[in-house]
């Protein structure tokens, strides 16, 4: 062999060794701990959310079980349990915390301001404390929201268009659902809706699910002629029992999410919230491979669903109008 031609042989060989060994190096195992106020099982709306996150991360080359460990907690509706899991798992030091909802985030955000947080369907960040601004947030917290300044105002225009001659709504609410500025601006934004369309409203409050049967007996004694459900991952994680009070009461309802209708309810309102947090999985492939939550804009819905119960609207003796059935994005029989 010629020396220029061994001296060839051997660069090749010191130049491909790198590749060989790197592409020999097992791939990095990445931990995210999930943060959920509600329940590990089915019908809880929550535990679909993170079904769909995970998704998400699977179709962006992330595989429970090879390069992903998932630690998932679930409060099961306890703020105090929430706590409790947002301090255990910092300190397991994941690599990200994914939090469903508000409610989650905010403990989330007091045990931590190094560990990048992705909060999944905020209601008000900015009014909650989580980001500075939606453009830049500025601190540890990123992710999406679900909410719309059109949101209020739309669904009780719904409710009005389905039920004739309807004057007196009540609106069932849960006070400490998000940072008492958020509250505020929620329910200044259905004041002004019902004034605005010519409603007499009835604000009833609900601190926990026990106080469901006594709030629709208010209700009652108001005589109340449909209910809207407001936003809050407590109402949103008892949707199946609502329903089945304000069926029992013979009360049109109104959603603010397409779970509600899934599992029973007149109608619904809002973001498709599995599509959001399916949505949000970008975000944890973006900070795995290095990008700062501060930096990250918190994204909104572009597109909200109308969906419409028939079979509800039947049992209560409801007409859903030809000019609903053409807005609706989804009829179900």
């Amino acid at each position: 062999m010629r020396r220029r031609e061994f001296i060839t042989l051997v660069g090749s060989v010191s130049l491909a060794w790198p590749l060989v060994a790197r592409a020999q190096q097992p791939e990095r195992t990445y931990r995210i701990g999930t943060l959920s106020p509600g329940r590990s099982e089915l019908p809880d709306p929550t535990f679909n959310m993170l079904n769909t996150f995970l998704q998400g991360l699977h179709k962006l080359g992330y595989t429970e079980g090879e390069n992903l460990i998932i630690e998932r907690q679930y409060a099961n509706g306890s703020s105090d349990e929430l706590r409790e899991l947002a301090a255990e798992l910092v300190r397991r030091k994941p690599d990200i915390i994914v939090a469903f909802s508000t409610t989650a985030a905010r403990p989330a955000k007091q045990a931590t301001s190094t560990i990048p947080i992705i909060a999944v369907a905020m209601a008000d960040p900015v009014a909650d404390e989580l980001v500075t601004s939606l453009a830049r947030p500025g601190g540890n917290v990123t992710g999406t929201t679900f909410l719309g300044p059109e949101l209020v105002s739309k669904r009780l225009q719904l409710l009005r268009e389905i039920v004739p001659g309807l004057s007196r709504v009540a609106a069932l609410w849960h006070p400490d659902a998000y940072s008492k500025r958020t509250m505020l601006g929620v329910r200044n934004e259905i004041e002004v809706a019902a004034r605005t369309l010519g409603l007499q409203l009835q604000l009833v409050p609900a601190g926990s699910p026990a106080d469901f049967v006594s709030a629709f007996a208010m209700m009652a004694r108001e005589h109340a002629e449909a209910v809207i459900v407001m936003p809050s991952p407590m109402l949103f994680g008892e949707y199946r029992r609502i329903v089945s009070i304000a069926a029992n009461n013979r009360l049109p309802a109104m959603g603010a999410a397409r779970e509600f209708v899934d599992l029973g309810g007149l109608m619904s309102y809002g973001a498709n919230l599995p599509d959001l947090a399916r949505q949000t999985a970008t975000y944890a492939d973006k900070i795995l491979k290095g990008a700062k939550p501060a930096e990250l804009p918190v994204e909104q819905p572009t597109k909200f669903e109308f969906v419409v119960n028939l079979k509800t609207a039947k049992v209560l003796g409801v007409t859903v109008p030809p000019s609903l059935f053409a807005r609706a994005d989804e009829l179900i029989e």
